[in-house]
């Protein structure tokens, strides 16, 4: 049977599968924008969580890197919940939706392994500035540098996927909201 026949789209074969499309690479960073905006939420109350538990009295409180590795599990677990549900809220917003690349919902390990490997946004950038002491505005151009080299590298994806999605075996489509299960 041919998969472009009108048989196989009623039998369910590769014609009826609307494409997968990968959305712009404007409308991706927007979307990463306003999540950063939405974990700043998660930020405040967890970390209002750990400080009142901890009874931590200052910023530069010893504890500060137990408050860091809190958060970063924190992060792990909003990500991997909502990508394996589908979609964190912003990517409802921005019509993105995450899948493996056979089109499939993402297992909540393949949504670990792409939290693990999203960290490549930031962590090179946070190891160059570790041995020097670079001011604040220094450091924000150098993150910020960064970000979008590795968002321009995407252009260099056969799919213009983002090279942690690549990696992680995931990949962003554009899609319409998931309704509520």
């Amino acid at each position: 049977m041919n998969p472009s026949s009108p048989a196989a789209a009623l039998s369910g074969g590769p014609a009826s599968a609307p494409p997968m499309s990968t959305p712009g690479l404007w409308r991706r960073m927007a979307c990463w924008l306003y999540e950063g905006m939405l974990l700043f939420a998660v930020v405040f109350m967890a970390g209002w969580l750990f400080s009142t538990l901890g009874q931590m009295r200052d910023a530069m409180d010893s504890r500060r890197h137990l408050l860091q590795a809190f958060l970063f599990v924190v992060f792990g677990v909003y990500f991997v919940w909502f990508w394996a549900k589908g979609q964190t809220l912003a990517m409802k917003t921005w019509n993105i939706r995450i899948v493996d690349r056979a089109g499939r919902p993402v297992t909540q390990g393949r949504a670990l392994a792409r939290y693990l490997l999203s960290w490549v946004w930031f962590l090179p950038p946070l190891a160059a500035i570790a041995p020097f002491r670079l001011s604040g505005p220094e450091s924000a151009l150098l993150i910020g540098g960064w970000v979008v080299v590795w968002a321009l590298l995407a252009r260099f994806h056969p799919r213009q996927q983002f090279w942690h999605d690549a990696w992680a075996g995931t990949q962003l489509i554009t899609s319409r909201p998931m309704s509520r299960r």
